[in-house]
Order: structure tokens, then C-alpha cells, then sequence
């Protein structure tokens, strides 16, 4: 069983194939909606106070990070390196693009502000699921020896 669910991708059949990729996508999403809350706008801390507290906890920010991980090292091993950042990437940038979209900031000067987050927050995203990716590839054992047949082909 642990044979057929670490055994590449482009090996198994295609609804398989497909299956898991959305699958995948779907577990990114979920994880998302799991970790961070869908209304990203600060709020008074209590009412008639100056000060504002924000429905995002650290605790929720790292489970996310820590599920995007798994899911990126999972997929970098068994598939080729684009599809991680399709399926463990993009979901969750999309949904923060529409929460940040559709629950704008006050009018305060930095009403516009929120595309710098999200660009910053992609970015980062991006470059967590690329590197587990990567460092997921160099675990595969049949790497090695298509490495060696290419490098002999030359």
C-alpha cells in the first residue's frame, strides 16, 4: 500500500493521476479554511476601543504553513515539480486574494494596501512549497537512475 501511494504519478493510471491532483488541491483549500478565517478584517478589541485586533492567530498561520509543507513535499515527490505549486500553491493565494478582495480595509490611506499582502503573502507561500518540493525530489529513488541513464545518453 505505502508502495502505491509514494509511487510517481506519470506510472498510474490517469483518473488516478487526476484524482489525486484534485485531491491534493482540495486538501490545500480545506487546510486554508481550517487555519485562517475567512473575514481577514480587523476589528475593536472591545467596544468604544482604539485598539484593533485581527481574527488571524500565529498558532493558525503556522498549522497552515506546516500542512502546505506536508502536502508540497508530498507532491514533489511523487509528481513532477510545477504541479506542487498548482495544487498546494495557488488555492490557498486564491482564497486569500478573494477574502482580502472582498473585505476591503478602512478608507484610512491604505485601503489598497491589501495587494502588497497579498503579493508578499503569495510569494512566500510560493517559495515554502518550491523549496519542500525540491528537497522531496532529491528523496526519490528512481531519480538517481534516470539521472544516470540521461547522463550516459549524453
Amino acid at each position: 500500500m505505502t508502495e502505491k501511494l509514494l509511487r510517481p504519478l506519470r506510472t498510474r493510471p490517469w483518473p488516478e493521476r487526476w484524482l489525486t491532483r484534485v485531491l491534493g488541491a482540495a486538501l490545500s483549500c480545506a487546510a486554508y479554511f481550517l487555519c485562517l478565517p475567512w473575514d481577514l478584517s480587523n476589528r475593536p478589541e472591545t467596544e468604544n476601543s482604539t485598539l484593533e485586533t485581527t481574527p488571524v492567530t500565529g498558532l493558525g498561520v503556522v498549522f497552515l504553513a506546516l500542512a502546505l509543507l506536508l502536502l508540497a513535499a508530498y507532491f514533489g515527490h511523487r509528481d513532477a515539480l510545477a504541479w506542487p505549486l498548482l495544487l498546494v500553491a495557488v488555492p490557498p493565494a486564491t482564497l486569500l486574494y478573494v477574502s482580502l478582495r472582498t473585505h476591503p480595509g478602512p478608507p484610512d490611506g491604505f485601503a489598497n494596501a491589501w495587494l502588497l499582502s497579498w503579493a508578499f503573502f503569495t510569494q512566500l507561500i510560493a517559495a515554502e512549497v518550491f523549496v519542500a518540493a525540491v528537497v522531496a525530489r532529491q528523496f526519490r529513488p528512481h531519480l538517481a537512475d534516470e539521472d544516470l541513464i540521461l547522463a550516459h545518453r549524453l
